[in-house]
């Protein structure tokens, strides 16, 4: 079974994304251009957004174990000073980038941290955060690109750890699903498969192995299995593009019902 991404890949990941992020930015015709998947902001806002992440993270990250977000983090999102001039908006950013890759570096992997997925099937440490924190970087490059025109594919291998870290991090839960037991399988064009199970003890995931002929028809099947390349998934999971764009077979209605669902407790 394929591993998981390393520790270095992943700080190799979210410096390459940022560049990409940055680039895309360089080239906008616009700062103040609406962006298309957070229609509530505008590219500079999202700017903002991204480094202000990463500043954040960087300092929950050199706080170590904490219950809550430690205050120094929340005083650096809170005095955010973000330049509007686009040049010194670019040098702020990836700053921002640097921050966040010294703390990890400095942390290592395996250090606690607090984090908003406690009851997750994701770790409160900063490999976790660093994991997380690779998609976060993506994703809104994705969103940087498609403002300015041309939007680009994940990068495959951080695309396929993107499906997992999604659903470990954001589906899992231990609150009750409303609805009558169900699982939802997602399955890589690549090759690599999970089934999302949900029921009275919450929401879980893990690794299946990938359909063939023999298997397609198994009892066992999902409600509903989605079907795409881990770039598409990862953009459909994140709500920036439709079901309809990709594959759904079994009962679509049940997708509608999983984006629907607010979990009590996470």
């Amino acid at each position: 079974m394929e591993k998981n991404l390393e520790f270095p890949d992943l700080l190799r990941l979210i410096e390459e994304r940022s560049i990409a992020f940055r680039a895309a930015v360089a080239a906008a015709p616009s700062l103040d251009a609406q962006v298309p998947t957070c229609p509530e902001w505008t590219l500079f806002d999202l700017v903002k957004h991204l480094g202000g992440g990463d500043r954040f993270w960087a300092a929950i990250v050199g706080a170590g174990p904490a219950d809550a977000p430690p205050a120094e983090a929340t005083a650096a999102r809170a005095a955010l000073e973000v330049p509007r001039e686009r040049e010194a908006l670019l040098a702020w950013l990836a700053a921002s980038t640097q921050l966040l890759l010294s703390a990890l570096r400095e942390a290592g992997p395996e250090s606690g941290s607090w984090t908003w997925w406690p009851a997750s099937q994701s770790p409160q440490t900063s490999g976790g955060i660093a994991r997380h924190r690779a998609q976060e970087t993506a994703v809104h490059t994705y969103d940087t690109q498609l403002t300015g025109g041309a939007p680009q594919p994940l990068p495959v291998e951080l695309a396929l750890d993107g499906v997992e870290e999604f659903l470990f991090t954001v589906c899992a839960t231990p609150s009750a699903w409303p609805h009558k037991p169900t699982a939802f399988d997602f399955h890589t064009t690549e090759g690599r498969s999970w089934r999302l199970t949900v029921d009275g003890d919450g929401a879980r995931s893990a690794r299946i192995p990938a359909p063939t002929a023999a298997t397609s028809g198994d009892s066992d099947a999902a409600g509903a299995s989605v079907h795409g390349t881990a770039s598409e998934l990862v953009l459909y999971l994140y709500d920036r593009i439709p079901a309809e764009s990709l594959q759904v077979d079994g009962d679509a209605g049940l997708l509608d019902q999983l984006r629907a669902w607010e979990p009590e407790e996470k």
